[in-house]
């Protein structure tokens, strides 16, 4: 995996996303090629159009970034590869059209895009069926051998078997444990020299999965593997990297303490951060405007009560303050002063309030809080008082989210779909503390681009 500003890209979308750039600057080519044929122009050298072709190329990728094209899925599936590269193929093109009407200096033609869009698609597709036994073989996975046989070696078995990992798991060595469920699993005792045995296996990485670490740390084998040049790490931090959340059944105090993150140095980021959320809340607050009214009215028509409402939410440092969100559920939904999590195709949400909640609509008034310093737009959601003292008491960490400001769209919102039970928020506690972990502006942009992923498919809105 290659990390960029604190965040793993593994090695194979990397190696398709540079592929991917390449193919959409010659697809861009082609088009303008093509159009200058149809008006009998004789073409100059390709150098002349590369601000003009690489800025396609651009744009055209971040909308793939956007509506995850680079997921697992689609690296799995070559139909749901397709259908997300038309999809953002065709958001590129409208998102191009737009930009070259504004900034012409950096514009062909817009009618190159008629041909640049299919030859995209076709170049990309064809890309990945070329690719596609590639993208999920051996070659491309990091080589790690386990130390341990115990439940959480039995873990990373289980991870390394899942569509889309990036790692394959040629060998376990089992130090000692009482417990051994790895049947396959070396005794240690049986290797002479653990370091030359990891190197025999050609591995790039240990991962330590003991059971119990205290007293049993092989430091001897750890040292002597290290100087070879094979990396080493402890489960806990492997987990993290893999799957981008904090494992909570892994983690301890002192890792949280002595583990690369929860940096103080973010003076710079957090003012950016800040004059982010202020001019994009008001911008977005401003061409919204029309919307939120008319959805209020729809709101107001089908049925009584306030079309907005405010309500009591947890937010930085633990201090309360109130969200202003628009109705997506009858006035009576809950008795005063109670609680109450949000189900499945719950009766108690209106019929516009389901249209709205699947698009995201009703949180748009959000924006307020972002404007005033409440939230960000990037975060951990906030959740209200009386869940927030219910899960302090069951789930280890939980009051360590509310050390990052709220947001209205965060690592958990686009990685696990609507939750509304312990374990829910148990798994969501676990995408915001890598968030904590490990903020930073890029990781920011990327969310708020996989956002627009959730935005145009919903997955588990309720």
């Amino acid at each position: 995996m290659i990390r960029l500003f604190k965040h793993y890209v593994p090695n194979a979308v990397l190696l398709l996303g540079m592929l991917d750039i390449l193919l959409l600057i010659g697809a861009g080519e082609l088009g303008w090629l093509l159009r200058a044929h149809q008006l009998g122009m004789v073409p100059l050298s390709m150098a002349t159009r590369l601000p003009q072709l690489l800025c396609f190329a651009f744009t055209i990728e971040v909308a793939m970034i956007a509506v995850g094209v680079y997921g697992a899925d689609a690296l799995q599936s070559l139909r749901y590869a397709t259908a997300r590269l038309i999809v953002a193929i065709s958001l590129g093109v409208i998102v191009l059209s737009v930009l070259y009407f504004a900034v012409p200096q950096i514009s062909f033609w817009r009618s190159n895009l008629v041909y640049a869009m299919p030859a995209s698609v076709i170049l990309l597709v064809l890309l990945r069926i070329l690719l596609g036994k590639a993208l999920g073989s051996q070659a491309f996975k990091r080589r790690i051998v386990v130390l341990g046989a115990g439940a959480r070696a039995a873990r990373l078995k289980a991870l390394a078997k899942m569509p889309g990992a990036g790692f394959a798991v040629v060998g376990y060595v089992a130090m000692s444990e009482t417990n051994r469920v790895i049947p396959e699993a070396i005794a240690r005792d049986a290797i002479y020299n653990l370091a030359d045995h990891v190197v025999l296996l050609n591995a790039s990485e240990v991962v330590l999965a003991l059971e119990e670490r205290r007293n049993a740390l092989p430091l001897k084998d750890l040292l002597r593997i290290k100087t070879t040049g094979v990396h080493v790490n402890e489960i806990s931090t492997f987990l993290e990297r893999e799957t981008g959340r904090v494992d909570l059944d892994s983690v301890n105090p002192s890792w949280l303490i002595f583990s690369d993150g929860f940096s103080s140095g973010r003076i710079v980021s957090s003012m950016f951060k800040r004059v982010f959320d202020i001019t994009a809340s008001l911008a977005l607050l401003l061409l919204t405007l029309p919307l939120i009214l008319a959805t209020a009215i729809l709101v107001k028509l089908e049925s009584r009560g306030p079309a907005f409402y405010r309500q009591r939410r947890v937010g930085l440092y633990g201090q309360g303050f109130d969200v202003i969100k628009l109705r997506s559920m009858r006035q009576d939904a809950e008795l005063p002063g109670q609680a109450v999590w949000a189900e499945k195709n719950d009766p108690r949400i209106t019929r516009v309030g389901r249209i709205i909640r699947k698009c995201r609509i009703d949180e748009l008034p959000q924006c307020w809080s972002v404007l005033k310093g409440e939230m960000s737009f990037v975060g951990p959601r906030p959740e209200r008082p009386q869940f927030v003292e219910d899960l302090e008491q069951k789930l280890p960490y939980y009051a360590e989210r509310h050390m990052v400001k709220p947001g209205i769209t965060g690592w958990a919102q686009i990685n696990y779909p609507y939750g509304a039970s312990i374990e829910d928020s148990r798994q969501k506690l676990e995408y915001d503390l890598f968030y904590a972990k490990n903020y930073s502006p890029f990781l920011d942009v990327l969310i708020l681009l996989q956002t627009l992923r959730v935005v145009l498919f919903p997955e588990g809105a309720r």
